[in-house]
């Protein structure tokens, strides 16, 4: 093992002497070298930088694994894989689990029973519901929480390890000036002594050669200076080249906040489609068994969720939504008509009732809307077809 004392001996004071230079100008004993105000800017803006993109990673990470077990076990099982090189296997999601539990109950209550059926049709969305998540959470981590991850774990370390570099020379630099400002105040003060030539040849020797190592050491002070104060502007160009790549990386993150925003849209909407399909499926089972009040009792959850509006003191909900299809003809045959619009449809609809208008998807229609209408539903056109569609299931056209 190849030992250097003498190298680790110079290191050790260089160390020392840095930790006695920083503690005097703690405590006010000593000049500073203040940084450039724009690099003074640029750090301060990276260390802001820095400290959000964590917070933001770490509530991401809690958003797509609330359970704080599952996250460090996710996490960890990360990790691993990471340095395996091997692609982490998809994760079941708690929706998933749930639906498997309710087929696996199905097949000992009996599919073919009021519960069973019903059961396999829960089971089957919710299934579907977890495989949405899954994807969300997996396009999530992909486009928004690895380039945080990344940034922090590449980009800022690279930028915190120069940054030191520019402390050290600053304090380097610092050094310089206080052992040239110390070895000044020496040669002046041997130059205002008594001079001995006349009296004491011998000391006068003495003097001259005392006042000649002075002010070599001041010669050298100053080319250590020099030299220091040369490092020092290097360091910090370099450290000033790579703060201003935050600008950079704003960008970046900006384009993966659109991507995460995007991810959770299509889910909720995927949600959305899946929560409007199991209603369907158990109204038409409920209809199935004669159990049609059963209608009555469970409205329409999206419908309840979205309200047109807030009811005023004093009035009542209607009774029954048989007078729907007479409102809105009158509506149509009544109130103006705001601006049409092509819309692209997203996925199948079957219409509920006259008042609405079935779709398929990847099909155009014409929709448009009337002053006072429910703001998650559209009028749809098709040639000489008519009817109310829902707004989840269309995708606006400019």
């Amino acid at each position: 093992m190849d030992f250097n004392v003498k190298k680790l001996a110079s290191g050790a004071g260089v160390f020392f002497t840095r930790a006695v230079q920083f503690t005097e100008e703690k405590l006010g004993q000593a000049e500073k070298t203040e940084l450039d105000p724009h690099l003074e800017n640029l750090i301060t803006r990276a260390d802001c930088t820095k400290n959000w993109t964590e917070k933001i990673l770490r509530q991401t990470e809690v958003l797509l694994q609330p359970n704080p077990i599952d996250h460090t076990g996710a996490r960890i099982e990360e990790f691993i894989y990471d340095k395996l090189e091997k692609k982490l296997p998809s994760r079941t999601t708690n929706a998933e689990l749930l639906g498997q539990y309710m087929l696996d109950a199905s097949n000992e209550f009996g599919q073919g029973t009021p519960y069973g059926s019903t059961l396999v049709t829960v089971g089957e969305y919710q299934k579907r519901l977890g495989s949405a998540e899954r994807e969300f959470i997996q396009t999530s981590a992909a486009t928004f929480l690895t380039p945080l991850r990344n940034f922090l774990e590449g980009d800022w370390r690279t930028i915190s390890k120069e940054r030191r570099l520019l402390e050290n020379r600053r304090l380097d630099l610092d050094i310089c000036k206080t052992r040239l400002k110390k070895a000044k105040q020496a040669e002046a003060k041997a130059a205002a002594a008594p001079d001995f030539q006349e009296t004491r040849p011998r000391n006068y020797v003495l003097s001259a050669s005392a006042s000649a190592l002075l002010s070599e050491e001041v010669d050298k002070a100053e080319h250590e200076l020099r030299v220091a104060q040369t490092e020092f502007d290097r360091q910090a160009e370099v450290t000033r080249l790579l703060l201003e790549g935050i600008s950079s990386t704003h960008l970046n993150h900006q384009r993966c906040l659109q991507d995460f925003a995007e991810a959770q849209a299509t889910y909720y909407a995927q949600c959305h489609h899946y929560m409007h399909e199991l209603q369907r499926e158990l109204n038409k089972c409920a209809n199935a068994v004669g159990t049609s009040y059963q209608s009555a009792a469970c409205p329409d959850p999206v419908s309840a969720a979205f309200p047109s509006g807030p009811l005023s003191p004093g009035t009542t909900a209607p009774a029954s939504s048989s007078s729907k299809p007479k409102t809105l003809a009158m509506e149509q045959t009544q109130l103006p008509i705001t601006g049409t619009r092509k819309a692209k449809v997203l996925y199948d609809y079957d219409a509920h009732d006259s008042s609405e208008l079935s779709l398929l998807a990847d099909e155009l229609i014409t929709v448009y809307t009337v002053p006072g209408m429910d703001p998650d539903w559209l009028f749809g056109e098709r040639g000489n077809e008519k009817g109310k569609v829902p707004v989840t299931y269309l995708e606006l056209l400019s």
